[in-house]
């Protein structure tokens, strides 16, 4: 069906109108990051960036929150396209079970189990430490990369399995050389989405680390907000500070990430 001049319009008009409303609360903090704070003069402020970076300590706090990031999404994704592999191309007993196990971590909140976590991660002497914070975040992130992988590879070919064990080639080479990089995209988009998560996470991190020695950014920017309520340009430089890794993340991968959310919406 061919679509008309005026329908393309009508279109990039609706289009340009969502762009609209989701750019304009960050164009809004972008716009107050650089405004000039109380009693300073008019006109634009870039130092707001400097001065929010040395007064709130954000190197450390960023500093925590990728160690966690990187332990999060490395086991998260390995044991994701593991899982992922196993229910979708193998057929072995209690499948049927093991998977709705799975499934219950997209189910289940985190405020819902993070106090007895707490109680049992406290009992193993594990809290205040960068494992109680990833532990429960690898989880969380597992039962949504098996579930998501899963389908990834039940979408792939039957003969690319078959073509692989022709040459020789085992699980874990089939695995390796033939289905991760035929799913790159669905790989890359899950990547994105774990770090996003977890670089976001601000309930776990306040809990499982007490002591505050271990904070993360989410927890940095709180702490920073506490001290500076009246000045909105530094809060929102650093927000922007917080928020600028995954910016960078998602403009790097966007490509993988974009192709990889269409090729998922696209599967039965």
């Amino acid at each position: 069906m061919r679509v008309s001049r005026a329908e393309q319009m009508m279109n990039y008009a609706v289009l340009a109108l969502f762009a609209l409303f989701a750019l304009a609360p960050i164009l809004t903090i972008v716009r107050t990051a650089f405004a000039p704070r109380i009693g300073e003069s008019p006109g634009l402020h870039p130092e707001n960036l400097l001065e929010a970076w040395r007064i709130g300590g954000f190197a450390e706090s960023l500093g925590h929150s990728l160690v966690v990031a990187v332990i999060v999404v490395t086991c998260a994704v390995v044991l994701s396209v593991g899982a992922g592999y196993a229910f979708g191309t193998m057929r072995f007993r209690g499948a049927g079970l093991l998977f709705p196990l799975f499934l219950l971590g997209l189910m289940i909140p985190a405020e819902a189990v993070v106090i007895p976590l707490f109680f049992d991660l406290r009992t193993l002497g594990l809290t205040d430490t960068y494992a109680a914070i990833a532990l429960p975040q690898i989880a969380q992130s597992i039962a949504f990369g098996t579930f998501w992988l899963r389908a990834q590879f039940r979408s792939l070919p039957p003969s690319l399995l078959e073509a692989a064990a022709l040459d020789g080639a085992g699980p874990l080479r089939a695995l390796t050389r033939v289905l991760v990089p035929a799913s790159l995209p669905a790989v890359i988009t899950l990547v994105v989405l774990v770090f996003m998560w977890t670089w976001n996470e601000f309930l776990i991190a306040l809990v499982m680390a007490p002591a505050g020695r271990l904070r993360t950014a989410p927890l940095g920017l709180a702490t920073f907000q506490g001290q500076y309520t009246a000045e909105n340009s530094l809060l929102a430089a650093g927000a922007i500070i917080v928020a600028l890794p995954m910016v960078i993340l998602f403009l790097l991968l966007q490509r993988h990430f974009i192709r990889g959310m269409l090729e998922g919406a696209s599967k039965e």
